[in-house]
């Protein structure tokens, strides 16, 4: 059945009949969004200037902060009342930023207070959010690369209305078992979009949300309605700038044409060492503007919000290209450290915090003191909001009364993009099948699955035609050619191409990324893929060459540690299928996992399409036997064997049951899997009376002691690879029927 034809038959699209039923009376009146910011001033935005009650509510706190202010002037002048209620807002957050790290005596203020102006502005001001509904899927997207400043935005995200940060978090700023950690995770916090630290990659992240947002785009707004449009903002600093990934990334979304992606530069020349100079001299603004980004600098956020405000509108009004805007802060703003690299991290003495409340008139106020009427502020934000999502539920009954069929396939993607019965759609192969490569056989699952997966969409760094990852119907995703392609081609670029699937597994749009290069590679790849892992996000990464037996290219692209590397990674799912059925598996499995990262590693060299006893099915297992003469008793022997050793320990166990022996075959394909299985499962497998066992990968022995026991033969890779034929390798390192029999032999006369 077309997927088109299942999907108007299984996915009806449920939205609410009357999305106006509960808008509240006193709601804000719908808006678009770039045109509120169009205006010369904040009058026409959306203030409670207007509201005379409201004015008054402020009288004392002016008066305290702004004791010159002639109030008579400022209460007439709505313009004038806005930019000091935003400026007191200001000084709040910076407060509740002080006041979080004394109290914590941890974390990270310097570019918080620094960037406050600029958060504050964003929240307030500019992005599209609900607090009620944190996962809206048509809300902006807002990545904090600059991870270590994550206090600025959990104030925010407290002002604004969202339930994951109380003050009483706020109090628990990095404490065990808190929604606010000394860095932002997105599994902990709503409102955190993404999980980010190492510096550089939340830029890769925000490409990534903004090029799921422009894919979405092309495939589903029509010339009458437009329901997926939403933008990415990003803050990063000094160090996301110096570190190779965001310049992956920066390179990319010029390439694409991202022009919905915002990124902010928090340009307070420090990092932790001292001044950035020691090691930073470039013109970064140059360096965006050789890439093709729009490029804006703001000279002084901290005295003139306005001029922040004027960088974004210079974004808007963008077609083609994504902004980069410079922001020229102080880090530490306020403090005695003000402007120093000692402000990056730590707490402030007796007297700069004193000297910091007196500058903003604080200082008889409690700790975490919230000045009531910012609430009110911020909730116009959040009402705003709140009506924008009941606005695009209105256009979503309107887009399937119009379009059913887009309409049926957009509300899978927003289910999470899995049609029922997807994984009848793969491949099953049979032993009189010819012989391919695992990656031979990944490349079919991966042009059936595109099939019935209306999100699966992804890419190479450079080696489509070698990782075989290709969707053959399906195009190049380019803007603004086929902005509605599946196929994403990065280039040489693989520590980016993971940080950017992260950002669209993470996006909420159902779309299910791959990234895919050489298994060597992955070691470009490591940090993103570690956090795809702490983040839950479900891409899955597909290396080939996975062993010495990719031959010619020699030790440096024959990998050897990167498996023992990656099985370490706690909740990364690492397959190595030994043929076309368990490729299949692997996919099966890997697919289902949405809550988090799998790695399928794949043959360059061909093997079986199915090697007898393997089973698509049982891989969900992680492991299990595909052969056994042993009949009612124990084996004298197992073999356990991954990816295309498992047909060398099948070939050697035919040569010793001739001998009489009782031989075992086991299959090993996840290990994390089969530790997960019950312990009464994994003993039917591997009893633990059977001592004699033989393990045998071509890779690293580090951690198979566990599985062959303190008896068994561990045959793996303990040096380099080497560059001929990959038969004379495999001989040479011992992967052979005639070695692993003599090892096992030799294992029996003991």
């Amino acid at each position: 059945m077309a997927m088109s034809s299942l999907l108007l038959k299984t996915c009806p699209l449920h939205l609410p009949t009357n999305p106006n039923k509960n808008r509240p009376a006193n709601s804000i009146k719908s808006f678009t969004f770039r045109n509120s910011l169009k205006t010369d001033s904040y009058v026409n935005s959306f203030t409670l200037s207007k509201d005379s009650n409201y004015k008054l509510s402020w009288q004392e706190e002016f008066k305290r902060a702004f004791p010159s202010l002639e109030w008579e002037n400022c209460g007439e002048n709505d313009e004038k009342f806005q930019e000091l209620v935003d400026k007191r807002a200001v000084d709040n957050i910076r407060m509740l930023i002080v006041d979080a790290v004394q109290n914590s005596k941890a974390g990270h203020p310097g570019m918080a207070l620094g960037m406050a102006e600029v958060g504050y502005f964003l929240y307030r001001h500019v992005m599209r959010y609900n607090p009620k509904n944190p996962k809206w899927f048509n809300r902006d997207r807002f990545v904090l690369s600059a991870g270590h400043g994550c206090l600025l935005q959990y104030v925010c995200l407290h002002l604004a209305g969202f339930q994951s940060v109380q003050i009483d978090d706020l109090k628990s700023l990095c404490k065990l078992g808190s929604r606010t950690p000394g860095h932002p995770e997105n599994t902990l916090t709503d409102g955190i979009e993404v999980t980010t630290g190492p510096l550089g990659q939340g830029v890769a992240n925000a490409v990534g949300l903004a090029l799921a947002e422009a894919h979405l785009a092309a495939r589903f707004n029509k010339s009458d309605i437009a329901i997926v449009d939403h933008r990415t903002y990003c803050i990063m600093g000094d160090g996301c700038a110096m570190e190779g990934i965001s310049f992956e990334a920066a390179s990319l979304a010029a390439h694409w044409k991202l022009n919905k992606l915002t990124l902010i530069y928090d340009d307070n020349h420090n990092t932790i060492d001292g001044s950035a100079d020691l090691a930073f001299s470039e013109d970064i603004s140059l360096r965006f503007k050789a890439l093709g980004w729009n490029t804006v600098t703001v000279d002084d956020t901290q005295s003139n919000m306005r001029s922040f405000k004027n960088a974004l509108l210079a974004a808007y009004s963008e077609t083609q290209r994504p902004t980069f805007i410079r922001v020229k802060t102080l880090i530490g703003k306020l403090s005695k450290k003000e402007g120093t690299s000692k402000a990056h991290h730590g707490t402030f003495d007796e007297d700069d915090e004193k000297q910091m409340k007196q500058k903003v008139k604080w200082d008889d106020r409690d700790s975490f003191h919230v000045i009531p009427m910012i609430y009110r502020e911020m909730q116009v934000q959040a009402e705003r909001g709140e009506e924008l999502e009941m606005d695009w539920h209105s256009k979503l009954n309107y887009y399937q009364s119009k379009y059913p069929q887009e309409a049926a396939e957009f509300k899978v993607l927003l289910s999470g993009g899995m049609l029922p019965g997807w994984e009848n759609a793969l491949p099953k192969w049979s032993t009189s099948d010819p012989v391919d490569a695992t990656r031979g056989y990944s490349e079919k699952c991966l042009n059936q699955l595109a099939k019935v997966l209306p999100g699966l969409i992804g890419g190479s760094a450079d080696l489509a035609s070698s990782n075989k990852v290709y969707l053959h119907d399906y195009e190049d995703f380019q803007q603004p050619d086929s902005p509605w392609g599946r196929n994403i081609r990065y280039g040489v670029r693989e520590h980016a191409m993971a940080g950017i699937s992260n950002g669209i597994a993470l996006h909420g749009g159902g779309l299910i990324p791959f990234a895919a290069t050489f298994l060597i590679f992955s070691d470009y790849m490591k940090n993103s893929i570690r956090l795809s892992a702490l983040s839950n996000a479900g891409v899955l990464y597909v290396m080939t060459h996975d062993s010495i037996g990719l031959g010619e290219d020699g030790p440096t692209h024959q990998p050897v540690e990167q498996l023992a590397g990656l099985r370490a990674v706690p909740h990364l799912i690492v397959f190595r299928p030994a043929d076309g059925n368990e490729t299949a598996g692997a996919y099966k499995v890997a697919v289902a996992h949405r809550n988090g990262p799998s790695l399928v590693a794949l043959s360059r060299q061909k093997v079986a399409a199915h090697v007898e006893g393997t089973s698509e099915d049982a891989v969900e297992r992680g492991g299990y036997v595909i052969s056994d003469n042993s009949g009612e008793d124990l084996p004298d022997i197992i073999l356990i064997g991954t990816g295309s050793e498992l047909c060398l320990c099948e070939a050697s166990a035919g040569v010793m049951r001739k001998e009489g022996r009782r031989v075992r075959v086991v299959s090993l394909v996840c290990w994390r899997l089969f530790d997960r299985q019950p312990n009464e499962y994994k003993e039917e497998v591997l009893p633990s009376r059977v001592m004699k066992r033989v393990s045998v990968e071509a890779g690293s022995p580090i951690g198979w002691r566990e599985y062959v026991g303190p008896e068994g033969f561990v045959l793996g890779v303990e040096d380099f690879g080497a560059s001929g034929a990959y038969l004379d390798t495999f001989k040479k390192f011992g992967f052979t029927e005639e070695n692993i029999t003599r090892i096992a032999r030799n294992l029996l006369s003991k």
